[in-house]
C-alpha cells in the first residue's frame, strides 16, 4: 500500500507541475490563478495545496526540476570534458542555456529572480540560492577537472576561477531573461568571447 500511494503523489505532483508549467508560460506567471492549475491538472484545489503552499512554491518546483536536470547532464562533461579548456565551459555552459527555457520561460526566470531578492530571508529564496551554489560547484569541478587530467595547469585557484566563470554566465543569463527579444544564440556567443581570455590564462596561452 505504501508503495501505491508514494506512486499516486509522485503522479499527482508531475500532474500539478506540468499543468503549472504549461499555463504559467502560455498565460503569464502573474494571470493564472491556483484553482486554474488545480483544474488542468485535475485534482482538487485541496489536493494542490496539500503539495504547495502557493503559486511561488510551484515555481521554485518548477525551477529546481530545471536545474537538477542541467546538474545531471553537465555532470557528463565534467566526468569526461574536451581537451580544450574553452570547447570544455562552452559545453557546460551550453547545457545550462540551452535547457533554460524547456520549462521556464523569460518571464517566469524573471519572476523567480525577483521573489528571491525581493523576500531574501524565505525558504523560496534559500533554495533558489542553494541551487545556485550547486552550478556554482559543477563549474569549479570542471576547472579541477581540467587540471587533474592536464588540460589546466596545476597551481591555480579552481574554486575561484570556477566562480568567476559562474558568476559571469549567471549574470549573462540575467540579462538574457531581461530581454525578450535577445536570442539563445547571443548569449551563448557572448559568453564564449568572455571566457576566451580565462582559457587562455588556464592553459598558460594568455
Amino acid at each position: 500500500m505504501a508503495g501505491l500511494r508514494q506512486r499516486q503523489k509522485a503522479d499527482r505532483t508531475s500532474r500539478i507541475l506540468e499543468a503549472a508549467t504549461r499555463l504559467f508560460r502560455e498565460t503569464g506567471y502573474g494571470a493564472i490563478r491556483i484553482e486554474d492549475i488545480a483544474q488542468a491538472a485535475e485534482v482538487s484545489v485541496g489536493t494542490l495545496y496539500n503539495y504547495f503552499a502557493n503559486k511561488g512554491d510551484l515555481l521554485l518546483a518548477i525551477v529546481s526540476m530545471e536545474v537538477e536536470e542541467v546538474l545531471s547532464a553537465g555532470k557528463a562533461v565534467v566526468d569526461n570534458p574536451p581537451k580544450d579548456v574553452a570547447q570544455a565551459f562552452s559545453s557546460l555552459i551550453g547545457i545550462y542555456y540551452d535547457h533554460s527555457l524547456h520549462y521556464l520561460s523569460k518571464e517566469m526566470w524573471r519572476t523567480a529572480m525577483a521573489i528571491s531578492i525581493e523576500a531574501p530571508a524565505t525558504p523560496f529564496s534559500d533554495r533558489y540560492t542553494e541551487l545556485d551554489a550547486l552550478l556554482s560547484r559543477q563549474v569549479c569541478d570542471l576547472v579541477r577537472r581540467l587540471q587533474v587530467l592536464g588540460y589546466a595547469r596545476p597551481g591555480i585557484d579552481a574554486e575561484a576561477v570556477g566562480q568567476l566563470v559562474f558568476n559571469n554566465l549567471n549574470q549573462m543569463f540575467t540579462e538574457f531573461v531581461k530581454r525578450e527579444a535577445m536570442p539563445i544564440e547571443d548569449l551563448h556567443a557572448r559568453t564564449t568571447r568572455q571566457n576566451a581570455p580565462i582559457a587562455a590564462y588556464l592553459t598558460g596561452n594568455a
